[in-house]
């Protein structure tokens, strides 16, 4: 965006962070073919490949969370239920969200508040003393992580597996291999709306998050960008 507003005003010769010796492209992909970055310009618009998190946690907790949430719309049971949690994944991707301290990121956790909640808001991934409340940590328990060598070869593919044991001797099980929000597997509009409102409602109030919500999906007909000022004011 910088880079285009200083073309747009004349400015030339000005490195930045895709320019000069040490720049983006030679850091992170040293061969790349960077005149791919205009190919079909104006026809293919990258925004529509990105992801969006349904979960606001650690990127490998995201399949294991989607498992659970589908496992559960199958066939409804409540944390008291559970009796054993398995969860697949490579080792390498386990290592990052194994037993952390930080709410977030830490599998076991996240998983466990999945059972009691039965969804994960944002609130509730950012609730570090809720770590150590009795329920959680009863339902956490449960939680076992296991390395699976085999699905390192499916690397950078992050599949996960998750198996839930109740009670009764059932056992429901679940592979993701595309999470919610990727390209291959997209959030509905619903659910798209339903995460921009758990994350700006707290923030603004109820009234004007929805007033902010449509706005941005009728941002054709907004005419001056500073009407939306006051809906991102803090109530």
């Amino acid at each position: 965006m910088t880079s285009a507003l200083l073309v747009r005003s004349d400015w030339n010769g000005v490195d930045d962070v895709f320019s000069g010796p040490d720049n983006y492209f030679l850091a992170y992909a040293p061969k790349a073919a960077t005149g791919k970055l205009v190919e079909k310009l104006g026809e293919r618009y990258e925004i529509a490949g990105t992801d969006i998190k349904k979960w606001t946690v650690g990127s490998p907790i995201q399949g294991p969370l989607d498992a659970v949430y589908t496992i559960r719309s199958k066939q409804a049971f409540e944390a008291g239920e559970v009796k054993r949690v398995t969860v697949r994944l490579a080792p390498s991707v386990a290592e990052v969200v194994d037993n952390r301290d930080i709410p977030d990121i830490c599998l076991q956790h996240m998983v466990a508040v999945m059972l009691l909640d039965k969804t994960a808001s944002f609130h509730a991934a950012h609730d570090k003393p809720r770590m150590q409340d009795a329920a959680v940590l009863k339902e956490r328990a449960k939680v076992n992580l296991v390395r699976g060598e085999e699905l390192a070869k499916l690397l950078p593919v992050r599949v996960a597996v998750v198996e839930i044991e109740l009670t009764d001797g059932s056992r429901l099980s679940e592979r993701v291999t595309a999470v919610r929000g990727t390209p291959r597997n997209p959030m509905t509009r619903d659910e798209v709306i339903d995460k921009a409102r758990d994350l700006i409602a707290p923030v603004v109030g109820g009234e004007k998050a929805e007033r902010l919500i449509k706005s941005v999906y009728e941002i054709e007909a907004v005419t001056d960008v500073r009407t939306l000022r006051p809906l991102l004011q803090r109530a």
